[in-house]
């Protein structure tokens, strides 16, 4: 990808009559619990409110829109954690076409159902997402189906409609934390805050615990790296170079955060803001706690990608928060 190829704020305007055919704009709400811990004014963009509970429907919306007669009629393939393939059975359904999504032995349970009730047909391959992906890209071949890579220009344009909401809703916003997996995300909000005012910060997450996408970027070429997460929308063994090319021209920052981090900020949202974060969802704010100083006196926005924690995870979560915290003495 040359920078001329790149994706631009042109694009992600282009893509809004195709996302908000189908979706509505999701919140922007300051947290006052949050902002006294970060000592900031603390924003949450809630894309967990989305109909699949994550930000990549947006996408997966806008690359149906302009498929060819061709491309329609022979389906669409695809390998995702969960998010990713709910976006593309959401898209498929509402445009009437066949959707087939490879994920990894032991997937999310209930993102798999998620998808399977979107009409997808759900195919269980590999022991992780870059696994699932390689399989399915030589099924869609052999069947001459259209293969749907996760970090996609057309899939970029419509995420960013919702970094566009930011800006347009918080025009003074200073901070905007972005969870990253393959990188669509954190792009499309690069890319839209940067063209729109250069001096809004863009930080990118990952747990440390998956860290090929940042240390990819740190390193300035790609490195693969092992994986073991609670956050499998951060789990990402082998870096994505078109998104890498993006994130080096735009992003200010990339930090990684520990899987107890995410899974303390989980419980935080969830005070805070009454609201279920995936451990993706929840990158953002374990990221703010640990720029804390950095962040002070700033608007920060948090995004909050998505919100399909299972109830396995939650238990768990909430069985180790309690664990932690003594009883309180009467």
């Amino acid at each position: 990808m040359t920078e001329r190829d790149m994706p631009s704020l042109f694009d992600v305007i282009a893509a809004r009559p195709h996302v908000y055919r189908f979706l509505k704009p999701t919140p922007l709400y300051r947290y006052s619990g949050l902002s006294e811990l970060i000592a900031a004014d603390v924003w949450v963009k809630h894309e967990n409110h989305q109909p699949v509970g994550a930000f990549k429907v947006r996408g997966g919306i806008n690359l149906v829109a302009h498929l060819s007669d061709n491309e329609r009629a022979s389906g669409l393939f695809t390998a995702s954690t969960g998010n990713h393939g709910q976006s593309i059975a959401y898209a498929a359904r509402a445009e009437g076409l066949r959707a087939t999504i490879a994920v990894p032995e032991g997937a999310n349970p209930g993102k798999v159902a998620a998808m399977r009730g979107l009409g997808a047909e759900v195919v269980f391959h590999g022991r992780d997402f870059d696994s699932a992906r390689e399989w399915i890209e030589g099924v869609a071949r052999e069947r001459g189906g259209r293969f749907v890579g996760s970090t996609e220009e057309l899939l970029i344009n419509g995420v960013g409609t919702y970094a566009l909401e930011i800006v347009e809703e918080l025009p003074g916003v200073d901070a905007i934390i972005v969870p990253v997996g393959a990188g669509s995300g954190v792009c499309a909000t690069a890319i839209v805050a940067k063209a729109i005012n250069p001096a809004i910060q863009v930080i990118g997450v990952q747990s440390a615990q998956a860290p090929a996408m940042q240390l990819s970027w740190s390193a300035g070429r790609p490195v693969s790296a092992d994986m073991s997460t609670v956050a499998e929308g951060l789990a990402t063994r082998i870096p994505f170079e078109n998104t890498q090319r993006i994130m080096r021209k735009y992003l200010d920052d990339f930090v990684l955060v520990e899987d107890d981090a995410i899974e303390e900020a989980i419980v935080l949202l969830l005070e805070h803001t009454h609201n279920l974060a995936e451990g993706a969802g929840a990158a953002s704010l374990a990221a703010a706690i640990m720029l804390k100083s950095r962040l002070a006196g700033k608007n920060v926005v948090l995004v909050m990608s998505g919100g399909n924690l299972s109830m396995e995870q939650l238990h768990r979560v909430l069985a180790k928060k309690s664990r932690a915290s003594p009883p309180a003495r009467s």
